[in-house]
């Protein structure tokens, strides 16, 4: 099958709720909001408000360790939720998209808060569980579930017919996120034996391949992150990724095998366009 004509099964798998998307960074960029969509255009704003050592210049996870060890947790929310704290965007295609043909699951790897916003709050057909800091002992949760309007939940309704997975978690003010090196370092103890995953999404996921739009996996973190996210589902997975893959992406494709479409994000937009039009 020819590379478009899978990436239109797979959208079209996406919208039967056959297929689980988990979107990046870029597809964040999509909405044209002045917020970081990159972990580099984060740690670049990270770095312009605090001196960090040569060493983890561009590297977003370091970066946030060095702020919070030596400024304190409380430094690296401000800052990181300042980042964030901009004016929306305008309307970003796949979240619109995503919105409309409401899948059982959606994964979203970055820390904003559009993919919320287009599933609307005021619907009570969804919810939302994100990742959230333990880091300081604040607390021994790995995650934390919401409805649609914002009301905290034990945990995420089976009821729902369309959840929200952020397990980065969000860099809102009444948010919580994982960044900084001491975030991960007991979610990465744990993650393998799958106790971070929430059971719903474990549960959303069975049978279901994942279709992953957006993302890099140049990172180790991210890597680790998608693997275990994408452990126990089903088989098929889809990636559209354009231009040359590390040598680890590489790798993580042939591990997972994802079938690579080496194509722009723009490809699946057009896409949408032309299926509104």
């Amino acid at each position: 099958m020819a590379d478009l004509d899978l990436l239109d099964t797979a959208m079209a798998e996406v919208a039967q709720g056959k297929r689980v998307p988990y979107l990046g960074a870029e597809v964040s960029a999509l909405s044209g909001s002045e917020a970081p969509s990159t972990p580099p255009a984060l740690s670049a704003i990270l770095e312009s408000k605090v001196r960090v050592p040569r060493r983890a210049v561009g590297n977003l996870w370091a970066v946030a360790q060095y702020i919070e060890s030596r400024k304190f947790r409380g430094t690296l929310n401000k800052l990181v939720r300042e980042a964030f704290a901009v004016p929306p965007g305008g309307a970003n295609p796949v979240y619109d998209w995503l919105a409309r043909v409401r899948p059982p699951m959606v994964v979203d790897s970055w820390y904003d808060d559009a993919i919320l916003h287009a599933f609307g709050p005021g619907r009570d057909d969804w919810g939302y569980v994100q990742g959230v800091s333990r880091s300081g002992g604040w607390t021994e949760d790995y995650y934390r579930a919401f409805t649609a309007g914002g009301g905290e939940l034990d945990a995420a309704d089976p009821n729902w017919p369309s959840l929200i997975y952020k397990p980065h978690g969000l860099a809102t003010a009444e948010g919580s996120f994982l960044m900084s090196d001491a975030d991960y370092v007991e979610v990465l103890t744990e993650i393998d034996i799958q106790t971070p995953i929430p059971e719903e999404v474990q549960n959303r996921r069975t049978g279901r391949p994942f279709l992953f739009l957006g993302c890099r996996f140049d990172d180790q973190l991210l890597r680790i992150y998608a693997r275990q996210i994408a452990k126990r589902s089903g088989t098929g997975h889809i990636a559209v990724i354009p231009g040359p893959l590390t040598k680890m992406e590489e790798k993580f494709f042939e591990e997972l095998s994802i079938t690579r479409i080496d194509a722009p994000l723009s490809e699946v937009t057009e896409r949408l366009t032309v299926a509104e039009g």
